[in-house]
Order: structure tokens, then C-alpha cells, then sequence
């Protein structure tokens, strides 16, 4: 009999709750994105229910939204994820790390020097969120005036992972030798230099870090357009997917792990969880008036403005009681774009109705009881539209010591989730390989 399937979850936790009226609900603490002593506790508690991975967002400028809605928002002030996980993997000691850095407006050695630095200070819990950025108003922060077209950030990213990848192979596992009789404290015919020339990047290399504890930090990606697709199919081993009906999600993971198999790749080698919202209540009834107060929390001017980040264009000259208006296409994210319009179309909503959704959160919500939740993942799994979760809290601390405290156990005592941790790197706890070095095979 084959052993049954266990789910991953990691925790969104940049911003701490996906929500945007989460700062605002009762008891929430409103600092907790900015706020160490707050993080710290989170991360701990996540830990202690055994999660996969915590798991960092990141923005490289302001959200592109008018400021009456950028003033209501919780994320303006955030750590910078490299900065922070450092410092929470000195307070964990099993629980992944995975931060998200931008291909576009990053330069492929720090990248690479980074994550390294990161999995050995956590002895092998880092994960790369290799993501490209579609917000252009961050190109102005990087020195140009307009940001680059789609289509060439995803070339970028795709030549950005090879010399990412290719820096961290740099040394042998065994080049350190610290030799101290001898004096010698490396081998110079352990080491690899890179000298990559491409179209995109010149890096010659080596990488002056070890390689890392993982030989590579678990590559991630969060893209869902057709190229995110195929950059996720090529390179990712977990893959931060929309969430959507359990049919969509059911193609969607068909689709990504039947292009890996295409490139020779093990279909099981690349982890799929959806984003899920989380409302936990002791009824249904009660789970849904809290998620209702939640939407409830959510100022319209935070709404339009969150509806004009998902098209890429200002949605306020809109009629609010009208329906969505064609959108032209922008370079922004497409995904983001096609989920907002395919959700006015399906459900008939308004341009204020498609707001208020998108201003709290429209994606997938599992909103019932332990046992209710449970249910719907254990279906999600079992019908091959996932191998997890990405968790997203409704608000903090309750929110997450309700599914830590309740979910959990129920999961546990299904079989369905892990009762302890069963190794100490992040790619144990995800069933990963440890890639070989490319340049310096076994043998």
C-alpha cells in the first residue's frame, strides 16, 4: 500500500496577514510587520506546530496605489527579508526560511552570496523566492525610468538562476580542508570559476562563501503566468500557487509538474501549495461572522486602490457601480490581471464589489471549524490540486495560534501533517534532493 500523502504548509508572513484589514481587528497586534519581539514570537509559534517554513514577501517600493489608500495600509514599514531571517534563525532551529528576491532589480552575485550566508547561519533551512518585480514604480528607485516589459524579466530571471545556482557550486563540499599542521587551508582544484557572459548578466565568480548546507537554498517561485509556468517547470521545487477553485488549482499543478516531466525533471521534485486565508471558529457560523467583520475592516479607498495594483492601471475614474470596463494590457502582472477581470466576468461584480474583494483578500479562504478545514485540505490533496499549503492568517497573534492550537492537531490526527520534524534542513522537511555540484559531481 503506497504511504499516504502528508501536506507542507509554510506561513505567509510578509505582510504578517495577507488581510488588509488585519492591523485593524480586535486584539490584533497593528505593529507586528515592523515589530521584532512580535515576529519572533510568530515564528517560534509556527515552530512548535511544526510548519515547513516561514516564508518573507518582498517590495522594492511603495505599493503603486493613490496615497488616501497607500495611508491606510500595514505594509508600508517592513524589515528587509535578508536582514531579518538572519536574526530569526538565531531564535528557531528547524523551521525553513524563505525570502523572496527579486531577479529584476538585484544583481545575481549578492543574490548568491546572500542565501548562501543565510543556509549556513541556519544550517540549512534557507529558501529563494525567485520572483520578478511588477511594480514599476520600483525601476525609480533603481536608477531607471521605466521598468522593464515582461517578457524581459522573465529572461532575466531565467539566465539570473543559472549564475545564481552556478555561484553556489563554486567550491567543492570538501575544498575547506583547515588543514592547521600543514597550513593549508583550502584547495585552490576545488574550486570553480564561473566566467558566465550571457545576454542578460556577466559574473565571473568564484562566490566567496562555502557552498551552502543545501548544496543550493530551496528555489521557489511564485509566477502564475505562462512564463511563470515555465520558469517555475525549468527551475522551482516549490511553487507559491494561486489559490482558485480546487479545478483550476487541479490544472494548474497537472500543467507546472507535466512541463518539469517534459524537461526530465521528477514531477515530485517541485512542491505545489496554494495561498490559503485561514478563518477558524469553533462553528461555521462564527468563522464566517469573522471573516465577515474582517471584509468589513476594508475602506474603499484601500479597495480601489488594491484593485487598481491587480489591473496595472487607476481604477478610481471608474464607475463604482458599473461594471469592469475592458482593461488594457499593461506591464504589470498578468495573473494578477487575468484573476481580477476572469472574477468580475464569472461573478457579474462591480467595480466597487471586485474592489471590496480584492481589498480584503479574493484568493482561496478555508473559513469553518477544525474538522471543516481539514476536510477541504484533505481534499485539495487527495485530488492532486496540491502537495500543501501557504498559510495566510486573517490577523495576529489569534489568527495563527488558532490554526497552530486547532488545525493542527486535527491534521495530525488524520495523518496528514507531521508530528515532529524529521530532519534539520528545509529541503528535508519538503522530501527535496540535495542537488549535486555541476562542476564537481560525486566520484
Amino acid at each position: 500500500m503506497a504511504e499516504r500523502r502528508k501536506l507542507h504548509l509554510g506561513a505567509f508572513m510578509r505582510p504578517v496577514s495577507i488581510h488588509t484589514g488585519a492591523w485593524r481587528y480586535p486584539g490584533a497586534w497593528a505593529d507586528a510587520n515592523f515589530n521584532f519581539e512580535r515576529l519572533k514570537y510568530l515564528i517560534q509559534k509556527l515552530e512548535f506546530g511544526k510548519f515547513d517554513a516561514f516564508f518573507m514577501a518582498d517590495h522594492l517600493a511603495l505599493l503603486n496605489m493613490p496615497i488616501e489608500a497607500l495611508r491606510r495600509s500595514h505594509t508600508v514599514t517592513s524589515f528587509d527579508p535578508l536582514t531579518l531571517l538572519p536574526a530569526l534563525a538565531a531564535v528557531t532551529e528547524r523551521i525553513g526560511l524563505i525570502a523572496t528576491a527579486s531577479t529584476t532589480y538585484n544583481d545575481a552575485y549578492h543574490v548568491a552570496r546572500k542565501f548562501a550566508s543565510l543556509d549556513h547561519i541556519s544550517n540549512g533551512r534557507a529558501g529563494w523566492n525567485l520572483v520578478t518585480t511588477a511594480n514599476p514604480d520600483a525601476a525609480l528607485n533603481f536608477g531607471q525610468d521605466a521598468h522593464m516589459a515582461h517578457g524581459e524579466r522573465y529572461k532575466r530571471a531565467r539566465e539570473f538562476y543559472d549564475v545564481v545556482t552556478g555561484l553556489w557550486d563554486s567550491f567543492a563540499d570538501d575544498a575547506f580542508i583547515r588543514d592547521q599542521e600543514s597550513g593549508i587551508f583550502w584547495d585552490p582544484a576545488r574550486m570553480h570559476v564561473l566566467d558566465h557572459k550571457g545576454p542578460e548578466l556577466s559574473v565571473r565568480g568564484p562566490l566567496n562563501v562555502a557552498r551552502p548546507v543545501q548544496g543550493w537554498p530551496v528555489i521557489v517561485q511564485a509566477g502564475a503566468s505562462d512564463a511563470g509556468r515555465q520558469i517555475a517547470a525549468e527551475t522551482a521545487e516549490m511553487v507559491f500557487a494561486a489559490g482558485g477553485t480546487l479545478a483550476d488549482a487541479q490544472a494548474f499543478y497537472a500543467d507546472v509538474k507535466g512541463r518539469a516531466a517534459r524537461y526530465g525533471r521528477d514531477p515530485e521534485g517541485i512542491k505545489i501549495l496554494p495561498g490559503a486565508l485561514v478563518v477558524v471558529g469553533d462553528t461555521v457560523a462564527e468563522a464566517r461572522a469573522a471573516r465577515d467583520h474582517l471584509d468589513s475592516l476594508v475602506h474603499y479607498d484601500s479597495a480601489i486602490g488594491s484593485l487598481s495594483i491587480a489591473l496595472g492601471v487607476d481604477a478610481r475614474a471608474f464607475d463604482p457601480d458599473g461594471p469592469l470596463p475592458e482593461i488594457p494590457e499593461t506591464e504589470a502582472s498578468k495573473s494578477g490581471r487575468e484573476r481580477a477581470i476572469n472574477l468580475a466576468r464569472r461573478e457579474g461584480l462591480t467595480v466597487r464589489q471586485l474592489a471590496q474583494r480584492l481589498g480584503g483578500y479574493a484568493g482561496l479562504a478555508l473559513v469553518g471549524t477544525p474538522e471543516t478545514i481539514a476536510d477541504e485540505m484533505e481534499q485539495w490533496l487527495d485530488g492532486r490540486g496540491c502537495d500543501g499549503f501557504n498559510i495566510m492568517f486573517p490577523h495576529v497573534p489569534a489568527g495563527l495560534d488558532a490554526f497552530v492550537d486547532k488545525v493542527v492537531p486535527e491534521l495530525q490526527r488524520r495523518g496528514l501533517f507531521r508530528r515532529d520534524y524529521e530532519g534539520t534542513t528545509l529541503r528535508d522537511h519538503l522530501g527535496l534532493k540535495r542537488p549535486e555540484n555541476r562542476f564537481f559531481p560525486p566520484g
